[in-house]
């Protein structure tokens, strides 16, 4: 009955129009401030710092209080699983959901930060290399970086140690493609690589990311995924056992 209970209340908090958009805007991983997300709810500051409160005591959110500014972000990587499962459901093709598909909607389905960790056609895209190339183990029930994966993602800079008490890596399904991405440390662990290369940056006021003309290249030379007029583009299995991969090259020019 308290198990029936919680859900019901935290049910009932994700179910505001209000509340639910600031939560997924701060699903981009980052921390905001009420005025902030008051801005991007479309509501006042008032209000929003109520609807917060509650959001915090339901375990949620977390609040940082630096000076003046109170900042708010997503209590926990389980917190942020639970609302891109939500997604995933609120993306079924019902005739009742259809809306026109703006520029934005574009942009975030072409790639956006899930959390903490890379989603959208280029996450997928990334993660089927990785498994094409034999590096990830992905299945319904889980994940596992194999050990030639282990050398590939370390040769790129990808730092998997220390390993946390946090899902090392685990499959997470995409609510726009319907497939699967990676997430856990080692899909954190990649997105924070791309964003030091400068081969992503993100979009300000939102989750979309913007791909960079070296950040084009590198998922190429490295991940064989080719990005043709802002769209993923497969690349077929004879070309990607013929090409042998220069990491040294392509990072250090």
């Amino acid at each position: 009955m308290v198990a029936a209970a919680n859900l019901v209340e935290v049910a009932a908090l994700v179910g505001d129009t209000a509340r639910a958009t600031m939560l997924n805007a701060l699903m981009g991983g980052q921390s905001l401030t009420a005025t902030e997300l008051a801005y991007c709810a479309n509501i006042s500051r008032s209000t929003a710092s109520g609807h917060l409160s509650k959001l915090v005591a339901a375990g949620l959110l977390t609040v940082t209080h630096k000076r003046r500014f109170s900042y708010y972000r997503i209590a926990s990587p389980l917190v942020a699983a639970m609302l891109e499962s939500s997604k995933v459901v609120a993306a079924i093709d019902m005739p009742p959901r259809r809306h026109p598909r703006s520029i934005n909607d574009d942009a975030l389905r072409f790639a956006r930060s899930c959390y903490d960790h890379l989603a959208g056609q280029l996450g997928v895209a990334v993660t089927d290399a990785l498994v094409a190339m034999g590096h990830i183990i992905l299945t319904d029930e889980g994940g596992e970086v194999t050990p030639s994966g282990e050398r590939f993602l370390s040769a790129f800079g990808v730092d998997l140690k220390p390993r946390t008490r946090r899902i090392f890596c685990q499959p997470c399904l995409d609510w726009s493609e319907r497939r699967y991405h990676i997430k856990g440390l080692v899909g954190a662990r990649i997105l924070d690589r791309l964003f030091e290369l400068g081969w992503l940056k993100s979009v300000p006021g939102g989750r979309a990311l913007q791909l960079t003309p070296s950040g084009r290249r590198g998922l190429f030379e490295i991940f064989q995924v080719e990005i043709e007029r802002g769209a993923v583009q497969p690349v077929d299995d004879a070309t990607r056992g013929g090409r042998q991969l220069k990491l040294s090259d392509l990072l250090n020019p």
